[in-house]
């Protein structure tokens, strides 16, 4: 190597040494940074002609996850183990290129409802509009929107179907004298959210054992019809219901209408609007313990469950570990609105670095997975975020590396710039 290429080779290893210095820099500048990766600088051996010389490649460490750091807000989040949160440049732009990952979650709900991180970046999910993911593509970005909770609401639903189960005293039947009925009542809801009532008079028959009379009624008084149930007294089923029989009320008015099934499944035809509503009270089916038993003892408060709700605003929001964001409405009722998916890429280091601890698809990186978290990516921490992955300890003895080196390529620098002058003095 000649004394030219010698001092070539130096001005080159400073140039490196200086590159890594920057980069050390920006880790050490970057250590406070939420979810973000520590770069380096790796120096690769040069050859040019018989002289040797070195060169840099920039290098990430995407794959290094940082501590889990608990917060006090319930929007934060940190993904514990592989993948990356998909968010979005603009909220409106579903073209691909608007998607990025990301690890940093130290997302909020701004004032238009979205989840947006400290970087600008709206998280992206999977809605569950339509109630149900059961036909989204997880291979790309196309099925994935802004998930914007802060604006979400609950329509009414109608109520359709409802059910009782408890216990009548079966020492009460039969007896010979009459006694009062048991008096329960169903709320449900209508197709304008609006909340109304049924009530079932539930009377011991004083003439026949394990039989009981039904009556239905509505709050405004309708009178739908009465129910003769009659329960098992042996056998395998003792304590369930054997029959059911139904007698519509004489003074019921069209379209308002009254049956009774043989497993004892009440269908009521509410004239409460331009279409009816139906609603069915499912009672307990013939030889089942799932509705209505007869056993000695005391009459127990029965257990009535209604479907339906009224119109709601929402009260908060939970985030689970697979990612499902689940709305909480004033009127206690809950609802899916978003999965937030955890992407994974083949070779996640090859992603191209970009402003906000963000990363784009390459094609060294190869396409993005959208997984349910915890199911092939990591799980999902709410309340927490991801710290840096930089260790300061080693980006230190890094940078002292680092400077020893720089001093040395510069040496070589001026020995080889006095062994040129010693050259140069030859011909004096």
């Amino acid at each position: 190597m000649s004394i030219q290429n010698a001092m070539q080779a130096g001005i080159a290893g400073l140039r490196v040494n200086s590159q890594s210095v920057a980069t050390i820099s920006n880790n050490i500048a970057n250590s406070g940074t939420i979810g973000y990766k520590r770069n380096f600088t790796q120096m690769v051996s040069q050859v040019v002609g018989d002289s040797g010389s070195v060169s840099s490649v920039d290098r990430k460490d995407i794959e290094t996850g940082g501590a889990i750091i608990s917060t006090n807000s319930a929007t934060d989040l940190a993904i514990d183990g592989e993948g990356f949160f998909v968010v979005m440049k603009d909220p409106n732009n579903r073209d691909s290129s608007n998607f990025l990952l990301t690890r940093a979650g130290s997302f909020e709900v701004d004032d238009s409802g979205y989840m947006v991180n400290a970087a600008g970046y709206y998280l992206a999910g999977y809605s569950y509009e339509d109630g149900s993911l059961s036909g989204v593509g997880r291979n790309n970005f196309s099925d994935l929107e802004a998930v914007r909770s802060g604006t979400a609401s609950m329509t009414a639903e109608i109520s359709s179907m409802g059910s009782i189960q408890g216990n009548l005293p079966s020492s009460l039947t039969g007896t010979g004298i009459a006694q009062d009925p048991f008096i329960s009542s169903m709320s449900y809801f209508t197709a304008l959210g609006e909340q109304d009532g049924l009530k079932f008079s539930w009377t011991p028959s004083d003439t026949t054992e394990n039989a009981w009379n039904i009556a239905v009624t509505g709050n405004d008084g309708t009178a739908y019809g009465t129910v003769d149930v009659t329960f098992a007294d042996s056998g395998p089923t003792a304590g369930a219901p054997l029959s059911y029989a139904f007698t519509p009320d004489a003074g019921l008015v069209a379209p308002a209408d009254f049956t009774v099934d043989a497993d004892g499944n009440i269908t009521l035809t509410i004239d409460n609007g331009t279409i009816p509503q139906t609603f069915e009270v499912a009672l307990g089916a013939v030889g089942t313990f799932n509705g209505v038993t007869q056993f000695d003892g005391d009459y127990e408060p029965q257990q009535i469950t209604v479907d339906g709700s009224s119109a709601s605003a929402l009260a908060s929001t939970e985030i689970d570990n697979q990612g499902n964001l689940v709305g909480v409405f004033e009127n206690g009722k809950r609802q899916s609105l978003y999965q937030i998916t955890v992407a994974t890429v083949t070779s996640a280091a090859a992603m191209e670095e970009k402003s906000g601890n963000a990363y784009a698809l390459t094609l060294g990186s190869g396409d993005a997975v959208m997984n349910v978290a915890g199911s092939g990516a990591g799980t999902i921490e709410t309340g927490a975020t991801e710290a840096s992955n930089v260790d300061i300890a080693q980006e230190m003895t890094d940078l002292i590396q680092v400077q020893r080196a720089y001093s040395s390529n510069a040496k070589s620098i001026t020995t080889s710039d006095e062994m040129l002058q010693e050259v140069n003095n030859l011909k004096r």
